[in-house]
């Protein structure tokens, strides 16, 4: 099947995996690095496959998820290329989003990196990013950001994640930056809480001004600031001594985010009913979490 588009699906699926492969690698540095005790963490890679309704073959993707490190308690890195048909919910879906004529012709693809990281020190931050393309015969578009969230927060770490995600998208114009961070604060709110998700970072969703190439660029470019925004933080705060209180305070705030992720996010949502495989669509939740 040809649509016009198979180049800027390579390149797009490409640069997902490269972007994997540095974070992969920085991440096993950290724990390398890292002068605690217990056993350094790797990360376990397996495939992860999905099959359309008649049995056929529909992509998949890498699986990384590291548990019990000295660094991190669980972090998992996952890309995927999926493709195929939606079904009837994807698509209404779809139209509710203002894609036009999927009921006629439903095929999509779908390529992205998705990064959820839960730490072993409670002042250590956990963080969210992802990015994504995706594509159908009618439109396509760019999504993703990242986002800090910390159970322990210090102002001056917020500061600087935000300041290089800024430094980031400001090459792409100096609107880029705030109207990115006011969409993270709207999508990363948690209603039933009256209260965000974290300190926030950048997002953005159904992202396409016509410019193929330059949309990509500002997509690469908000994946290139996550390991600068995020290691300095970590690097910091994973040997700051923590007591039971901490370690409470930050179960409590991982229910917070599990709650999030299970009702209110997309990605979730979409790849639990397109049928991608459960173990890496739920990656994102933490090891232990706590309600009171």
């Amino acid at each position: 099947m040809s649509d016009g588009f198979e180049a800027e699906k390579s390149k797009a699926s490409s640069w997902f995996r490269t972007l994997r492969d540095d974070i992969v690698a920085s991440f096993e540095g950290l724990e390398d690095s890292h002068k605690g005790e217990g056993e350094i963490g790797r990360f376990e890679v397996s495939e992860t496959t999905r099959t359309s309704d008649d049995g056929s073959d529909a992509g998949g993707g890498l699986m990384s998820v590291m548990r019990g490190g000295r660094v991190f308690e669980k972090v998992g890195v996952n890309i995927s290329t999926v493709y195929g048909q939606l079904g009837d919910a994807a698509q209404k879906a779809m139209a509710a989003r203002g894609v036009p004529g999927m009921a006629e012709d439903p095929r999509f693809w779908a390529s992205g990196i998705s990064l959820v990281a839960h730490m072993q020190n409670p002042h250590a931050p956990a963080v969210h990013m992802n990015t994504r393309m995706f594509w159908t015969p009618h439109a396509w578009w760019f999504g993703g950001g990242s986002d800090l969230n910390p159970c322990i927060e210090y102002a001056e770490d917020t500061a600087h994640f935000h300041a290089t995600q800024k430094a980031h998208l400001d090459p792409h114009g100096e609107d880029h930056y705030p109207k990115l961070r006011a969409w993270a604060d709207e999508y990363f709110y948690i209603p039933h809480r009256n209260r965000a998700r974290g300190v926030g970072g950048i997002f953005m969703d159904d992202y396409c001004t016509g410019d193929w190439e330059a949309d990509f660029t500002l997509t690469q470019d908000i994946g290139k600031a996550f390991l600068p925004a995020y290691v300095p933080l970590v690097e910091k705060r994973r040997d700051t001594p923590w007591t039971d209180a901490d370690k409470d305070t930050q179960l409590i705030h991982r229910g917070l985010y599990a709650e999030y992720n299970l009702v209110y996010d997309r990605g979730t949502k979409f790849g639990l009913t397109t049928g991608h495989d459960a173990n890496a669509v739920l990656m994102s939740l933490p090891p232990l979490a706590k309600w009171v």
